[in-house]
């Protein structure tokens, strides 16, 4: 992963009340996001990937957590059923989808097909070829059935996944997070990372592009996520003064990036 480029002049570190501070004026333009949604019958779908540890708990956690839970779902399926695994792969998230005025995040989603199950080998290469072609498709029709869609992977590095899932395995009020995937995730680290590179690379596009958030520090990239994604939505009352995002925080994901090394490897 680069360092020292474009880094952030506070070094990556955040004080506490500052990130208290900037937080609470992203969640008063998260509430002013959704009022604005569900006034105007929209729908928002936000998937987040990313390695086991890497903080898609705590990030929609923060995004979610002054936000209507009527109009809001927070989707993060188990492991399939026999039905499910001789269903149409997408069926199984279709009926998750947001209706008008709902704003749905993914906690994974369809890419587990692309990422745990391609590196565990919980489905076959025809399998796995077919959800590589298939996936850009499926977006684009949400897409042109009014669904926004936002995808985010979140990058952490191997000495920080390896601190955090023993960090996990410490904490009483984590237990509930590990699993027996959680022990391939270190010796499998170089497979899983030929697995999102592919997946990134074959599943960007136009109608719902990836960005990358750079994680190792969280508070700094849940606020920079925060910030992207209510940049790349539409609402009234934004104040666009909020919503600057550090580049070298989240940016667009982009072969050329992976080849200057700009994902931990």
């Amino acid at each position: 992963m680069a360092k020292g480029k474009d880094k952030p002049d506070n070094g990556g570190k955040i004080s506490d009340k500052e990130y208290e501070a900037q937080l609470y004026e992203l969640h008063v333009q998260l509430v002013k996001f959704q009022r604005d949604l569900i006034a105007n019958g929209r729908k928002v779908a936000v998937v987040i990937e990313g390695r086991d540890g890497a903080g898609k708990d705590g990030t929609i956690k923060r995004i979610i957590e002054h936000m209507s839970p009527r109009e809001t779902r927070v989707v993060a399926l188990g492991k399939p059923s026999d039905r499910d695994r001789t269903s149409w792969y997408f069926q199984r998230y279709a009926p998750y989808l947001p209706a008008g005025g709902e704003f749905v995040l993914f906690n994974r989603s369809w890419y587990n097909r692309a990422g745990v199950e391609r590196v565990m080998g919980f489905c076959d290469d025809t399998e796995y070829k077919c959800f590589l072609q298939e996936a850009p498709q499926f977006e684009s029709m949400l897409v042109r059935s009014d669904i926004k869609l936002v995808k985010y992977y979140l990058d952490i590095s191997k000495a920080e996944q390896k601190e955090r899932l023993a960090a996990r395995r410490a904490d009483p009020l984590k237990q509930w997070k590990i699993s027996p995937i959680d022990a391939a995730a270190i010796k499998k680290w170089d497979a899983y990372s030929e697995a999102r590179d592919a997946m990134l690379t074959r599943t960007t596009h136009d109608d719902a592009p990836w960005h990358v958030a750079h994680a190792d520090v969280k508070k700094v990239a849940r606020l920079n996520i925060i910030r992207h994604l209510l940049g790349s939505l539409d609402y009234k009352g934004k104040d666009e003064k909020l919503l600057k995002v550090n580049p070298a925080i989240v940016f667009p994901f982009s072969e050329k990036a992976l080849a200057q090394g700009l994902l931990a490897h």
